[in-house]
């Protein structure tokens, strides 16, 4: 674990694999450990270098106010395109998960020449908020199950710890694997300050960003390969979000996860693996260009 700065900004970093193979960025949502390390070895182990990271105001980045972002929706997406300069490999593969996978639509189509493909996990084509009427909005039961269960004390490693657990079950997420995740984050969070300790656990500094303008009418223009996933049992951003991103991006593949939630379970790692090393570089472009340089 390490920080690389960009825009002035420290952002807390993880690498896997071969550093001169080809760059996979993976946006967290909010923070690095959204995405399993169990496919960022995989990806590694198939001839890719792997970095994910933490957005502004969580993990090891930059932590300034999570309640009051002085920084925008572009910010962020600014962030990942200038990262792949960072480790002197542009134009790297984006993807983003929940509301980084905002981030990366935004990245993808204000900065097109930093990016080689795209993946896109469990988002949607608009800001948080009230969705468009053709889009599926968090499911009523599903948030009023949530919204029911009382906060913890974000100070109390265990309560947060259980608090996760609890809020999995009702997503339809393994609560075991939620419960560890949020012991982990928890670790890694600078400080026990409440505040921050939830915006690290909830992702809250999303919904006081500006996010505009809306980009979804742009999603045409997105010209690279571009993978969508999206869990069929999905009850936070429901499937037809993600089967709106694909149609509207030209060309974009839709993988539905049939057993899974809002969260990539373990069992669903090696499909995602296998369908985003298929929008890339062959598993030894790394290494067969170096040959070619040296030759």
């Amino acid at each position: 674990m390490t920080t690389v700065s960009v825009n002035e900004i420290a952002m807390g970093v993880e690498s896997f694999g071969d550093k001169d193979a080809p760059l996979v960025l993976l946006a967290g949502g909010t923070t690095m450990l959204s995405w399993p390390d169990a496919l960022c070895e995989r990806l590694a182990a198939a001839g890719r270098h792997v970095v994910r990271y933490d957005l502004r105001d969580s993990g090891e980045s930059t932590t300034v106010d999570p309640g009051a972002p002085a920084y925008t929706l572009r910010d962020l997406a600014a962030d990942a395109a200038a990262l792949p300069g960072a480790f002197g490999a542009a134009p790297a593969h984006l993807a983003g998960i929940g509301v980084g996978g905002m981030v990366a639509q935004v990245a993808a189509l204000e900065h097109p020449g930093a990016f080689s493909a795209l993946t896109l996990v469990g988002t949607r084509a608009v800001a948080p908020g009230p969705p468009d009427d053709d889009l599926p909005d968090h499911d009523p039961e599903t948030m009023s199950r949530l919204f029911a269960q009382p906060m913890p004390d974000w100070t109390d490693r265990e309560a947060v710890a259980e608090f996760a657990a609890a809020g999995a079950e009702v997503l339809g997420d393994d609560p075991v694997a939620a419960r560890a995740l949020a012991a982990r984050v928890w670790d890694r969070t600078p400080g026990t300050a409440a505040p921050v300790q939830m915006a690290n656990q909830l992702g809250m500094v999303f919904s006081r960003l500006d996010c505009a303008p809306r980009w979804r009418e742009r999603l045409p223009e997105i010209e690279i390969p571009t993978l969508v996933v999206h869990g069929r049992h999905d009850r936070f951003f429901p499937v037809g979000n993600g089967e709106a991103i694909a149609r509207e991006i030209p060309r974009a593949r839709l993988l539905v996860l049939e057993e899974a939630a809002t969260a990539i379970p373990d069992a669903a790692v090696g499909e995602v693996v296998e369908a985003m090393l298929a929008l890339g570089p062959a598993a030894g472009a790394g290494q067969a260009a170096r040959g070619n340089q040296s030759g």
